[in-house]
Parts: structure tokens; C-alpha cells; sequence
């Protein structure tokens, strides 16, 4: 790849050595913030959210215990606006960047950007998406005290300013690199959709219908249950779960962390490792084989039998078997997507991220059950005949991190001038 002909230390610690012709200047030149709450007029708007993907479109039912009247309280954003979710840093996968292509309302949370009419937004969204990608943004709140950023602190921040003609080829180069790439994602994507698709089938027939194909059934007198073998019972799930609220004395456990593709795994092993919490005194105690609930999450079926011990979040619930069931087959019962819809109507909050399933409940619920012997034949076929799909799944799931880091180390290359290309 070719490189400037000359660089210059760009006095900026994050930043290093950039082409000498580049200058640095703070946002606020190029920059504004601005903040129009829409009040009563939202319903003409479309809703807008910032995701790990950027802006998209929300249709209604998408956020999960959101109070339509809150919707007054967004704020209006127009097509080619920056805009951050610099809350919760501490949390990388929280924190976002993009840039809207649309025109709409988006959360009061999030900050708002808009150009001074002197750069290519679009470059903008590359830059500050690699200091997302860097982490730089985690690093500027003051350890301890506060784990948010304002606007005041983005427009003051330093940012690289190649020349307008730089800037297009900047973004004519990314948007071609990175589309490749992006496809590449998509396509390993839409495998482990299929193969998502293909294990849940496997999964509800045999945890709803059993292993005989020819068992006689009955009406289950549950709606979302339907009708199931005629030798199962229906019964509250308050008969098959005790909640444990054991509590770590000293927190030097093992601290656990809930991963949407590994289930409940030590914290060490997650991909990206959270900050860690300064004492885990008061933690709740994971035993193996307790069901553990990330409570706020249960809508997404971010819940698992844990393979380990030690201490979860104390915003986690973890429950133990009364004997009549096999939790991993109560976890395969919980993820269908009929107990899912289950979850979703007795879910209570003040809004997105803050509704918990709380466990009353969930002890509220019915479910329809074999024998413990037959839960545990049923669990032995979904392992077996699942197996490989996972494995298949974990491998396009790391294909996927491999895409993005290629991608991440390309937009730094070039955004920081390592790499010329224009």
C-alpha cells in the first residue's frame, strides 16, 4: 500500500504521526450539536435507532416495553446528522456511532451532530467510528466518576482534517472496501440465520411434540402451548423452579458473564472483556447446572444452564430444579419462540433496556412436561442432532469477527493516513 511522502507528529497521543499536509483541529470547527425534542408531533416521524449497524428504521413492537408516549420526549435528526450513544462506555458494545440516512426521531439519549458546511460527513462517520473501534472514546470520561460523554467533550476532541479532495477519496476508497467486506458479513449472516432456523425446528418439534411420531395427542387447554403428547402434563413452571439468592462473602469467585453464543462462560473467555466490576462481594452464587436469567434480557433468550461455578450480577436470576424437571430441557422449552412471546407479554419496565422479566412472573407461566426420564431422552437428541449446527455456527460467527477486524484495521489505515489512497 502506498504511503504519504512525509508525516509529522500530530501532538495528539491516540493519533501519532499523520501526513504532513493534514491538519488537526477540534470538532467544534466543523461541528455543532443540537438537540430539538419533537414533542407532540411524533407520530409523524419515523423512529429511528442507533445500532451496531448504524441508523435504522424501528417499526412499532420493536423495543420491548417502550411507552409510546415517551416517543414525545425523542429528538429530531436529519438525513446526514451524526449521531453517538456515548453512554455506559465502560460497555463497548453499547457505545455507537453512525450516520443517518434518513430523516426521523431518535432517542433523547443520544447525541446529535451536524455539519458547519466545511467537511464530507460521511468522513466524519469513518473517524470517529475508528475511535470507536479504538476504544479512544472509553478512555476520555474520568475513570471512577463518569462513563458518559457529552457533546461538549466530542466537539472538543481532536479530529484529522485532510483537504475536501483527501476526504472524497477517502470515502469513495471505504465505502468500496468496506461494501466488499460488509457483503462478505452479510452472507455468513444469512448462514447462520438458516442454520438458526433449521436447529430451532429441531428443537421445538421434539421439546413439543416428544420423540414418537406417532404418539397420540390432546389439547393442552394453554393456547401458546397447544397440543401435546397425550401421557405429558401442564404445570405452572413455580413447580419446577426454586430461585437461589446465595450471595458471594468474599467475591473471590470465578466471575461468569452471559454470551449470546456461548451461553454463561467465565468473563476471561469473552470476546470482548467488560470492565470488571471493583468487588464482586454480594454477587449472586452460580452452582453448575443452575438456570441462570440475565433478567433484562429474557426476551432474547439470553439465558442458559451454566457449566461452571461462580458469581453472576446480582440483576441476574439463578434457579435451581425442584426435581421434576431437567433444567436443560426448561431451557430449551424457554427459547421456542411461542415462550419467548410468553416472556415478552409478562415482561414490566419503564422502557427499552430497563424491562425485567421479573421471577413471579415467569413462575406464572405454564409449560407442558413428560417424565424426567423422557426430558432427559428428549435434551440427549436435540445435544446430538444439533452438534454439528452449532459448530457450523461458532465457525461463521468467527469468520464474521475476522471480517470486522480486517474492516476496523482498514478505516484506521486510512482515516489516519498509514495508507494513501488517493
Amino acid at each position: 500500500m502506498k504511503r504519504y511522502d512525509s508525516y509529522k507528529d500530530s501532538g495528539v497521543k491516540w493519533l501519532g504521526e499523520i501526513p504532513s499536509h493534514w491538519e488537526v483541529n477540534r470538532g467544534k470547527h466543523y461541528l455543532y450539536s443540537k438537540k430539538t425534542i419533537v414533542g407532540a408531533d411524533s407520530q409523524r416521524y419515523q423512529r429511528l435507532a442507533l445500532t451496531l449497524n448504524g441508523i435504522i428504521k424501528r417499526q412499532d413492537g420493536d423495543d420491548i416495553g417502550l411507552n409510546p408516549e415517551k416517543l414525545d420526549t425523542y429528538q429530531i435528526v436529519d438525513k446526514d446528522d451524526l449521531v453517538f450513544k456515548l453512554i455506559d462506555l465502560e460497555n463497548y458494545k453499547t457505545s455507537r456511532v453512525g450516520l443517518t440516512p434518513y430523516d426521523g426521531i431518535v432517542s433523547p439519549a443520544y447525541i446529535r451532530l451536524k455539519s458547519k458546511g466545511e467537511i464530507n460527513m460521511r468522513y466524519m462517520e469513518y473517524f470517529y467510528l475508528n475511535l470507536w473501534y479504538r476504544h479512544i472514546f472509553n478512555d476520555l470520561g474520568t475513570p471512577g466518576v463518569r462513563s458518559n460523554l457529552s457533546s461538549l467533550d466530542l466537539l472538543n476532541l481532536n479530529i484529522l482534517i485532510p483537504c475536501p479532495k483527501e476526504q472524497n477519496s477517502i470515502v469513495a476508497y471505504l465505502d468500496t472496501a468496506t461494501s466488499k467486506i460488509d457483503e462478505a458479513i452479510a452472507q455468513q449472516q444469512k448462514m447462520i440465520d438458516l442454520l438458526n432456523e433449521r436447529k430451532q425446528i429441531i428443537i421445538n418439534n421434539a421439546v413439543t411434540k416428544g420423540l414418537d411420531p406417532n404418539v397420540k395427542m390432546k389439547p393442552s387447554g394453554i393456547d401458546w402451548i397447544g397440543d401435546i403428547p397425550e401421557h405429558w402434563e401442564v404445570i405452572r413452571i413455580k413447580y419446577l423452579l426454586n430461585e437461589s439468592k446465595e450471595r458471594s462473602e468474599s467475591g473471590k469467585e470465578e466471575p461468569l458473564s452471559m454470551s449470546q453464543i456461548y451461553g454463561l462462560i467465565p468473563t476471561k473467555n469473552m470476546d470482548t472483556v467488560p470492565n470488571m466490576a471493583s468487588t464482586f462481594v454480594g454477587a449472586k452464587k452460580v452452582k453448575e447446572g443452575d438456570l441462570v436469567f440475565n433478567k433484562l434480557k429474557a426476551h432474547l433468550g439470553v439465558f442458559n444452564v451454566s457449566k461452571y461455578e461462580g458469581l453472576v450480577s446480582p440483576d441476574y436470576a439463578v434457579y435451581t430444579s425442584t426435581g421434576i424437571a431437567n433444567l436443560s430441557f426448561l431451557e430449551y422449552i424457554f427459547k421456542t419462540p411461542a415462550c419467548i412471546h410468553e416472556f415478552i407479554k409478562l415482561i414490566t419496565g419503564v422502557g427499552a433496556g430497563l424491562s425485567r422479566l421479573y421471577t413471579s412472573d415467569l413462575y406464572s407461566i405454564y409449560c407442558a412436561l413428560p417424565s424426567i426420564e423422557e426430558q432427559k431422552k428428549i435434551c440427549d437428541f436435540i445435544d446430538e442432532r444439533t452438534k454439528k449446527i452449532k459448530e457450523t455456527i461458532i465457525n461463521c460467527q468467527k469468520q464474521i469477527s475476522l471480517l470486522q477486524e480486517r474492516k476496523q484495521i482498514i478505516i484506521n489505515d486510512v482515516v489516519t493516513g498509514k495508507v494513501k489512497v488517493v
